[in-house]
């Protein structure tokens, strides 16, 4: 099968916006939890978020009335993916369009969209006066549908939908289309922007989501004793895979390869994960397998680590299976603790912070880390608060939804 590299990349999140502001964020262990700005969270068990800071549509080429036609999650969307084309160099006149595609991620969509619209009906008594771009704004595939319209990329088109690993899904399918001749260049990713009533109501109602109102700023603990639950995230992250030679030929600044991913089930329960780790532990082994790699030969792992009481325990579980005493060799972190989940976007903008760590030999932390968890194995290194300088040649990304959806990405060093 065909070699596939990343040429571009894109990010926009709550603890840097575009990828060099990422990477601060990253670098310096930064939190992006702040009391909730996008609507009145007073009344909320919840009312704190990891939101996208600053950000206004215009200043990246949005009009006005396009804005309008566009929820955030394809606003965010869109923003991304220029930045990744752009640090790709792709000349779009100079591409057959037929073989570039678009695969993106989002677990929800346009929530904020629908929200809107349905509270619009409420108070107007029933009248049913919706919207005409209702609909276009909140199906999850419309980023993926603006992205290729913006550029004219007439390739493969869809979106995937499996909760917190809907982006790494995207990654994965990409990275197959193009290794078995598919296509020549695929723009991949993922978008979320859930912080809304729906969202934060929802998450509360679970009990899924920390309430640490009164000490946000440390409130994604993942791996600390008194983690009590994730911290909604928003924002988005685009990644530019392309086959090798393709991009060799064109002369692309190619910064890592993809070369293994996995996907499996728990099969388990809607919302636990299997308390052993299976499907995690089986996801890592066929990531390795399809990369035909041996645990020895990863570095970082950047886990899914969302800070609740059971999934940090069955992944650390899962890796000590799957890596042997290698796991206490690795790096392991969790980036959440500083952006919170992004939910579809989480695989994007983690396998992007996995490739900056190849780029720049660093591992991002895993921040908010006060007391240690007896249940969890003290000889791991988890990167506890600040970063670490260390030679990344390869990484594995994991990323696990609530169905039981679990899915890993491995990208290595790049080397012709």
């Amino acid at each position: 099968m065909k070699r596939v590299v990343v040429t571009g990349i894109g990010a926009l999140t709550p603890i840097g916006n575009g990828v060099q502001g990422y990477l601060e964020g990253l670098k310096k262990g930064v939190s992006g939890a702040n009391p909730i700005t996008h609507f009145d969270a007073s009344q909320f068990k919840t009312q704190f978020a990891c939101e996208v800071k600053d950000f206004k549509p215009e200043e990246y080429g949005i009009e006005r009335r396009e804005a309008r036609r566009l929820d955030p999650f394809t606003q965010y969307a869109l923003v991304t993916a220029e930045e990744a084309v752009k640090m790709s160099g792709l000349d779009v006149d100079q591409l057959d369009l037929d073989r570039v595609g678009v695969i993106w991620g989002s677990g929800i969509g346009g929530l904020y969209s629908l929200e809107r619209e349905i509270e619009a009906f409420a108070v107007g008594n029933g009248v049913p006066r919706y919207n005409p771009f209702m609909i276009p704004k909140m199906i999850s595939d419309i980023a993926a549908g603006h992205i290729s319209m913006k550029y004219g990329f007439r390739g493969v088109n869809y979106a995937t939908v499996s909760a917190c690993a809907s982006s790494s899904h995207a990654i994965s399918n990409a990275f197959d289309y193009i290794r078995l001749g598919r296509a020549d260049v695929v723009v991949s990713g993922g978008s979320e922007a859930t912080v809304t009533h729906a969202g934060i109501g929802g998450f509360n109602a679970m009990k899924a989501l920390s309430t640490r109102n009164d000490d946000y700023l440390t409130a994604s603990r993942p791996f600390d004793l008194d983690r009590d639950g994730f911290v909604l995230g928003e924002g988005s992250g685009a990644i530019i895979l392309e086959e090798y030679e393709f991009a060799k030929k064109r002369g692309a600044n190619i910064i890592a390869e993809i070369v293994g991913a996995g996907a499996t089930a728990d099969a388990h329960h809607i919302t636990a994960p299997h308390p052993e780790g299976l499907g995690a532990r089986n996801v890592m082994k066929m990531a390795l397998n399809d990369a035909k790699m041996n645990p020895e030969d990863i570095d970082y792992v950047n886990v899914h680590g969302t800070s609740t009481p059971l999934g940090d325990i069955a992944e650390t579980k899962a890796i000590l299976k799957v890596f042997g005493e290698h796991a206490y060799k690795i790096n392991i972190s969790s980036t959440k603790s500083m952006t919170g989940h992004l939910l579809g976007a989480a695989g994007a903008i983690e396998a992007i912070a996995g490739i900056l760590a190849i780029q720049h030999n660093f591992i991002p932390p895993t921040i908010n880390h006060f007391t240690d968890d007896p249940d969890i194995d003290s000889r791991l290194n988890l990167t506890f608060n600040e970063a670490q300088e260390r030679q990344v040649n390869a990484i594995l990304s994991n990323t696990f939804g609530f169905g039981g959806h679990n899915s890993s990405v491995i990208f290595k060093r790049f080397e012709s």
